[in-house]
């Protein structure tokens, strides 16, 4: 049987302040009529995908692209071809989104998606999308317990919605204790926690997930059973047991020169970038950041940014 042809398209995930993305209903002229997707298109001959994207977006919707970063790159096979599908996060644009092609539009939200059915290749994105562009990483061990929790309450009261637990020195009772009371926390703000490394304990409490050291990334030979589970990674080996292990998102690190170790190497932003060429997972950037870096970060493929000094 020969190989599919491989077609480049670019699609543009259009995020109003409000947070509520764009999704078109394809028209009935289209193969797969009646499936929903992100806007976007087949990248031609000589185009760059941004290229590509600001051409499909005034063909299709009427708008005029202001900027557009790189998000995710994800490889679906359909019958009559492989897609190489470039997914961009796009929150500024000229003009009201028109349906030019007498397609359906609906502004939908990650949790709440009201149309169907959605184009395989783009469903496993809605889960992607659900993530916030910050992910708060605790330091108790450094600033102590009680200003820890206040810390972090103080954190979730203004906005933050994801977290992971990383007391890896603290003893266990007390360490069950200290989740318990963040987990409390997060509930009254319907923020997500994951716990680092102590997959058993994060069953036992029912906290929301697990993040895997790189050592249990490397180890592991299936993805826990929680419902989120996101991973370290350093390098391009990292990242790919993680894509095969089946995580939801990862953090890549260190960015850039960190507090605790201001010698170490560092990756940069070049760096970075290359390393996510062509990746399918959200991966957040850590290392030396502050919420001022989610641009920039953003800029070079990243989710969002991971911190622990910045909430």
């Amino acid at each position: 049987m020969p190989d599919l042809p491989l077609v480049e398209v670019a699609a543009a995930v259009l995020i109003r302040s409000d947070g509520n993305f764009l999704l078109t209903c394809r028209p009935a002229d289209k193969p797969y009529a009646g499936y929903w997707e992100f806007p976007g298109g087949k990248i031609e001959t000589g185009e760059s995908p941004v290229q590509a994207l600001s051409r499909e977006l005034d063909e299709e919707l009427g708008i005029t692209l202001d900027k557009a970063t790189p998000w995710l790159t994800r490889l679906f096979s359909y019958p009559h071809a492989t897609v190489r599908l470039r997914f961009y996060r796009v929150i500024s644009w000229q003009g009201e989104p028109v349906p030019r092609e007498q397609q359906l539009l609906a502004w939908q939200t990650a949790d709440n998606v009201t149309v169907s059915p959605l184009l395989p290749a783009n469903t496993p994105i809605l889960r992607s999308l659900a993530l916030p562009s910050i992910y708060a990483i605790t330091r108790a061990a450094e600033a102590g317990v009680e200003a820890s929790l206040l810390s972090i309450r103080q954190a979730f009261q203004s906005g933050i919605k994801l977290l992971q637990i990383r007391e890896k020195t603290m003893p266990p009772d007390q360490l069950e204790c200290y989740v318990q009371t963040v987990l409390q926390l997060a509930r009254n703000h319907q923020a997500t926690v994951l716990l680092n490394g102590n997959i058993a304990l994060a069953q036992t409490v029912q906290a929301d997930g697990v993040h895997l050291t790189s050592t249990q990334l490397l180890s592991l030979t299936a993805r826990p059973t929680v419902n989120w589970c996101s991973a370290s990674c350093h390098n391009a080996e990292e990242l790919k047991r993680a894509e095969q292990l089946g995580v939801d998102f990862v953090t890549l690190s260190p960015v850039c020169p960190t507090f605790s170790h201001p010698g170490a190497p560092s990756l940069g932003w070049d760096k970075f970038s290359a390393l996510l060429r062509d990746y399918p997972l959200p991966v957040y950037a850590l290392g030396g950041l502050l919420p001022a870096d989610l641009a920039i970060a953003q800029e070079h493929g990243a989710h969002g940014i991971a911190m622990m000094r910045g909430i």
